[in-house]
């Protein structure tokens, strides 16, 4: 089975990508870990598209002639998107067989799922590759929405429409995301991202302070010590460890292995066990090709993420070569922002969390 799934990822990364996100909720490594590692490995992925998904993730072509039959590109599925019923995705793909949604609209009238499916599709930005709605825009055309009134109502509102048509609604401009805040919302609603990594965002203030990228950190000769940052992805305490805890951190250049010995684990447990992000500074132990850091210090950079949400210009998620349509999307007037809240909102309750980008780490003891 090993060597299966080698030969798998080797020759064809596209598919092993596609199978192991199909096959999700599984062992060890979480979707964002499995597109990143695809995209390392010079595999296009696809956003998730109302027009173009199916519930599994699947391969397109990539429209490059030297790919012609040998790779393809990985369109993320409707699975993806938290909260979507398997039923509803699969009445929207069917009843798209034959024709494309044109509008919002068009695929409510059409298909007639909930109003609260529509709105988890537009938080998950399905409605930008093909639509080019953004995500505020797409929220704000579900909710004006009309239920469909019984034949005796309509036909009396036809009638009196004839005298009276309703007035036309006025264009409304809502203001745009920042880079960070779609971000934050691509890891609320489908647990990765394929703008930047939040570390990214953090970059500048991390060199500050002299912490190093992982590939960096996991590149350094044996017994260097160093700070290294990331996400934490896996926390491993094997009953065999004696206690020792392994753990896996990501930033935007890789991931980075730590070895926290028990005495560093008490003197660290609520940030070992709570963190979403933490600085880690120690010492690297190498043994030929494989490298630990070993660590002596930890600090929790939750904070510090959670300002991820107010970073960065408007910036439109990348279409691949299938999608249809392609906006420009304006920058924002930075003197109309507030410099004291997230930007992307007008009104904040700082108690709900709503900046936090949300790692589902994996624990396993």
């Amino acid at each position: 089975m090993a060597y299966a799934s080698a030969w798998l990822k080797c020759w064809h990364p596209d598919a092993f990508c596609a199978a192991l996100l199909n096959s999700q909720p599984m062992g060890f490594y979480a979707p964002a870990q499995i597109v990143r590692d695809a995209q390392e490995h010079g595999v296009e992925i696809r956003p998730v598209c109302v027009n173009a998904s199916r519930w599994d993730c699947t391969l397109e072509p990539t429209g490059r002639p030297e790919d012609e039959g040998s790779r393809f590109a990985v369109r993320l599925g409707l699975r993806m998107i938290k909260g979507l019923a398997n039923s509803h995705a699969a009445a929207i793909v069917a009843a798209r067989a034959d024709q494309a949604y044109a509008s919002i609209e068009d695929l409510w009238r059409r298909v007639r799922v909930p109003i609260a499916a529509l709105t988890r599709i537009a938080e998950a930005d399905a409605f930008r590759p093909s639509l080019g709605l953004s995500r505020r825009d797409a929220s704000w055309a579900i909710k004006g929405l009309a239920p469909e009134e019984l034949p005796l109502f309509a036909a009396a509102s036809d009638r009196a429409g004839e005298n009276n048509p309703e007035p036309a609604e006025p264009a409304v401009v809502l203001r745009p995301m920042t880079l960070g805040r779609e971000v934050v919302e691509d890891y609320g609603h489908t647990g990765l991202s394929l703008r930047r990594h939040p570390a990214s965002f953090l970059r500048d203030t991390l060199k500050q302070r002299r912490t190093v990228t992982s590939a960096e950190a996991m590149g350094s000769r044996d017994r260097r010590w160093l700070e290294t940052a990331g996400l934490v992805l896996v926390r491993q305490r094997p009953g065999s460890a004696k206690g020792v805890m392994f753990i896996t951190i990501e930033d935007e250049t890789g991931v980075a292995n730590l070895v926290v010995w028990t005495k560093v684990f008490e003197a660290h447990r609520r940030i070992v066990l709570g963190a979403g992000m933490i600085a880690v500074q120690g010492r690297s132990q190498r043994e030929g090709e494989v490298v630990h850091l070993v660590a002596h210090r930890l600090t929790d950079l939750s904070r510090e993420l959670g300002s991820v949400g107010r970073q960065g210009t408007v910036s439109p998620l990348p279409h691949g070569r299938g999608d249809e349509i392609h906006h420009a999307v304006p920058a924002p007037d930075p003197g109309a922002s507030d410099p004291e809240g997230p930007r992307p909102r007008n009104m904040y309750v700082r108690s709900l969390n709503l900046d936090t980008i949300a790692v589902k780490g994996r624990d396993f003891r």
